[in-house]
């Protein structure tokens, strides 16, 4: 893991050891402004204010370096034949147009094979096809593409009426291009996918899907790229419902299907990626506690996790583990979920974690808490994904970091391992934060807890109570009733019983009394009278609980009444022995 910070910049060896890697010497200067792995993860460049160098990882080897002190990005080709380096763009004093500032070198010559002018620092790099057999980037909105890296020559313009952003397909050949075009004067936005070099106008479009609602777009492919998902999202939502704005969720097929993602629950879209198996994908959405659920292919909600405290979702590199985690405002609890099974693995919690990657060995995790976003305990975790913390680094409290990440690896160099449950054994303490405690009131803190939730949160689908039994669990209190009810019942239908009994074995024609036990008076007609208005008092203070048992709402003054029945049997019990 190359770390980079106001310590300078440095490289961790990875699981197991965390000692710092003699592969990389460390520059100690602060003003390190970029660096960037090769795909492979062979080649590092990194910019340290002076020049932009380059080292081999393995043979910590310097390779090439170039004069470029201002460069604030940098990016290889997925080949490693390309250097791109960016800096900020600066008009000549006298007001004419500048130097280039997008330079493309080549890493085996060492020299320059191209300079572009690129004002904007977003999607300043262009973009490669996995072979580097085409390369494009947006000039003046419309796609311009080289092939085999000369960039001498343009061989094919995409031209529509305003391309905004562009996305290539990642994979093998044939290259596919996605491209958005925003809407204007009541036309719909729309996004398109086209099969390079086929641009011929509209009919020659793998497809085509048009909405409004839409200021900007993020374009995912999937890993095979037979689709894309399209994010829309306008600034400002017009019913004021959230301050993120509007966002809405578009599924486009290579071969021409399109739909509209159906989501169950209102609000925003937080994330939704890919599962690596490109066979389906995750979106966390809806307004907190937010929910997430997996889609397949046509749509349909796979599986679907029920609600909770989380705004991201994260595949690991073979797709066989899913992390749901609330970072940036939320208290960066994790849910680590076997996707085969649909079972939580373990619940790790990364407080003030601005950052999260996965190792590519699926089985690491690397947490940060990174500067400028917050300037206070800066440092990394490194987790397994079974909840054990291996490693936790923590600058002094003076010195901050700026970047940390794994070094990247082609898919395929390690292998997919089975799921384990059991927590991998660390030297380190589990790092479970104190759960803070609700604020209560003086009056209410020598009393019992009730437990009270703004939002009741929703439990995953396989976790649900069976809807043939009750859909809700009772509480304590209410099975006692239940029972005590279940009882009484019980009684008065045998006390029932034995009056039948009575009535036909007596010869007297009289109906049977009421009651089992026969009237009892007091000789005193003042108390009878008492007593029989308790037992009317109790007799609709039990009709009153069959009511609520039978789920009805109550109003104040009949709880009221409820509340008083042991008083009531209390000065009933006292009248009767007093006779």
């Amino acid at each position: 893991l190359p770390v980079r910070g106001s310590e300078g910049l440095y490289m961790v060896n990875g699981p197991p050891s965390f000692t710092e890697s003699s592969a990389f010497q460390r520059d100690s200067g602060k003003n390190c402004k970029a660096v960037a792995f090769s795909k492979d993860g062979s080649l590092f460049a990194w910019c340290n204010g002076e020049k932009v160098n380059i080292v081999n990882v393995t043979s910590a080897e310097l390779l090439r370096s170039f004069d470029l002190p201002k460069a604030v990005c940098l990016e290889f080709s997925p080949k490693n034949n390309v250097l791109a380096t960016w800096q900020a763009y600066a008009t000549a004093k006298d007001g004419t147009a500048g130097v280039p500032n997008l330079q493309l070198h080549d890493v085996n010559t060492g020299k320059c094979l191209k300079s572009f002018i690129q004002k904007k620092m977003q999607n300043w790099c262009p973009c490669w096809a996995d072979d580097e057999s085409v390369c494009a980037r947006n000039v003046n909105n419309e796609v311009h593409f080289f092939e085999n890296n000369n960039f001498n020559t343009i061989a094919n313009k995409l031209h529509l009426q305003k391309v905004n952003d562009f996305v290539l397909s990642p994979g093998a050949q044939p290259t596919k291009v996605a491209v958005y075009v925003p809407g204007s004067k009541g036309a719909p936005s729309f996004v398109r996918l086209y099969q390079y070099p086929n641009f011929g106008g509209p009919q020659s479009a793998l497809a085509n899907k048009s909405f409004f609602k839409a200021d900007k777009v993020t374009m995912l492919w999937n890993k095979k790229a037979t689709a894309v998902l399209v994010i829309a999202s306008t600034e400002v939502d017009k019913t004021g419902a959230s301050y993120y704005g509007e966002q809405t969720l578009h599924y486009i097929a290579a071969n021409g299907e399109s739909a509209v993602v159906q989501l169950p629950k209102n609000g925003p879209i937080y994330d939704v990626v890919w599962n690596p198996n490109s066979d389906e994908f995750c979106a966390v959405y809806g307004f907190m506690p937010a929910k997430a659920t997996v889609f397949n292919l046509k749509c349909d909600p796979v599986f679907d996790f029920g609600t909770g405290p989380r705004n991201a979702a994260y595949y690991s590199p073979h797709g066989h583990i899913l992390v749901l985690a609330g970072f940036g405002n939320l208290r960066g609890q994790m849910e680590v979920w076997d996707v085969k099974n649909y079972k939580v693995i373990s619940k790790p919690v990364a407080s003030d974690s601005t950052y999260f990657a996965w190792c590519p060995d699926g089985e690491h995790i690397v947490t940060a808490t990174c500067a400028p976003r917050l300037r206070v305990s800066n440092g990394y975790k490194i987790w397994h994904y079974t909840g054990s913390l291996l490693h936790h680094y923590e600058v002094p409290s003076n010195e901050e970091v700026w970047q940390v990440f794994w070094q990247p690896f082609l898919d395929g160099v390690f292998p997919a391992k089975a799921v384990k449950y059991q927590a991998v054994p660390s030297e380190l303490p589990s790092a479970e934060p104190k759960p803070a405690q609700a604020y209560r009131p003086p009056a209410l803190r020598n009393k019992p807890v009730t437990s009270s939730k703004l939002h009741e949160d929703e439990p995953p689908q396989n976790m649900k109570p069976q809807s043939g039994s009750s859909d809700k669990p009772l509480s304590k209190t209410a099975l006692k009733n239940q029972r005590k009810h279940e009882a009484k019942k019980a009684a008065k239908q045998e006390a029932r019983a034995e009056a039948n009994q009575d009535s036909t074995q007596s010869s007297a024609p009289q109906s049977a009394p009421r009651s089992a036990a026969p009237a009892v008076t007091s000789g005193d007609p003042e108390v009878d009278k008492k007593i029989k208005n308790l037992k009317k008092k109790l007799k609709a203070i039990e009709q009153l609980k069959e009511q609520a048992a039978a789920g009805k709402q109550l109003e104040k003054n009949q709880l009221e009444k409820i509340q008083k029945e042991t008083a009531l049997l209390q000065e009933l019990e006292d009248l009767e022995l007093g006779l």
